[in-house]
């Protein structure tokens, strides 16, 4: 028996020997990544060009690496970066901290921090793995206005949410606007 051990291991080898080699032709055509992948950051916008960030470093107090700097600025009527009344003056993620946890994300309150398929992040100077805000923030889509500008989905920051009127009223927020509710 012990003599027949020694072909088993040939047959394994000549069975595998004349098959086709798979092979990935990667930086030519990258390998698409599963659609739940955690890969990079995005910053979120609103449809007319606002930013969703509101600065509440929610986002940095979550991560357990300690990768995100969030620091937040009030907008003025002259300069509206987001809708309420602060936003995300200097936002940075450090990817050589960064262990792809998701923690952010649901630690974000406006979901304005959300991740992408994304996972080329490598490069051989330290100092690129540091994003900042104008690389994280989504891309203006037609339609959008680069920021600052005034309000344009409504006179106040409820307006930009899904029925935040209505959930204003039910947890007792006073109207901004100074309308009577219904």
């Amino acid at each position: 028996m012990a003599m027949f051990d020694g072909l088993k291991g040939f047959g394994v080898t000549f069975s595998t020997m004349f098959k086709k080699v798979v092979t990935e032709e990667y930086p030519e055509a990258g390998a698409p990544a599963a659609p739940r992948y955690h890969g990079r950051h995005q910053l979120n916008r609103h449809p007319d060009g606002l930013e969703k960030c509101v600065g509440c470093e929610l986002c940095a107090w979550a991560c357990p690496a300690d990768a995100i700097f969030v620091e937040g600025g009030d907008n003025t009527d002259e300069e509206r970066y987001s809708p309420g009344e602060r936003y995300g003056m200097d936002y940075q993620i450090n990817y050589l901290r960064c262990i792809g946890c998701g923690l952010c994300i649901e630690a974000c309150p406006t979901r304005s921090l959300t991740m992408l398929n994304d996972y080329e992040l490598a490069d051989d100077n330290r100092q690129d793995l540091i994003w900042t805000k104008e690389q994280l923030l989504a891309p203006l889509l037609p339609g959008m206005e680069q920021p600052p500008h005034e309000m344009r989905l409504g006179e106040s920051e409820q307006d930009y949410y899904v029925n935040g009127k209505q959930l204003a009223r039910k947890w007792g927020y006073p109207d901004p606007v100074g309308e009577e509710h219904k």
